[in-house]
């Protein structure tokens, strides 16, 4: 999945788990943090080989085929896309933190998302790497047009949701206020 949705959906999810959690009087769930731990997985694989490439990408031109840090994002991919690290280091942070920090649950969502929507010839996701080189091979491309539209058209209908339950709130407020101020 692309990256803007991959933040779209760990924010819609967080912003879905804090409102039972509001209802509770727990702590809640930071959103920026569980976007940026949903993204981070690509970021990762990514952005250094990116960086790394400019100089080549300079030098030979964008004419000449893939940059050779190609080999880097594929090595990378496989320990940000891997439900077993990310496991370990929500474990380890546990430990450190001595409480669980839900924002990494964002880079699990970002994995299970990605497990259907990469095919096998784009990065299929190596989710129990380094156990297992199993990888579904038999998903749709988060880069087809109909997932794409399903996709997006899915995440309007969530913030949809989400702003008329907002409105829905702040009109049962307004009403018990003003109610209120009747008396």
């Amino acid at each position: 999945m692309d990256i803007f949705a991959h933040a779209l959906w760990t924010t819609a999810g967080t912003r879905a788990v804090n409102s039972n959690l509001e209802k509770k009087h727990k702590q809640l769930i930071q959103v920026g943090w569980t976007a940026f731990w949903g993204v981070f997985p690509d970021l990762f694989a990514f952005v250094l080989p990116m960086i790394l490439s400019i100089p080549t990408l300079i030098h030979n031109g964008l004419m000449f085929g893939r940059p050779s840090t190609m080999g880097l994002s594929a090595n990378l991919y496989q320990y940000s896309h891997s439900l077993v690290i990310w496991l370990a280091v929500f474990l380890i942070v546990w430990f450190i933190k001595k409480r669980p920090a839900y924002e990494l649950c964002g880079w699990a969502l970002h994995i299970l998302i990605d497990i259907p929507s990469h095919a096998a010839n784009f990065y299929p996701t190596p989710f129990l790497f380094p156990v297992s080189s199993y990888k579904f091979l038999h998903g749709i491309s988060w880069g087809n047009k109909y997932y794409m539209i399903i996709n997006y058209t899915s995440l309007i209908v969530v913030y949809g949701y989400f702003f008329i339950r907002k409105m829905k709130t702040k009109r049962a407020q307004k009403n018990a206020k003003d109610y209120l101020a009747s008396k």
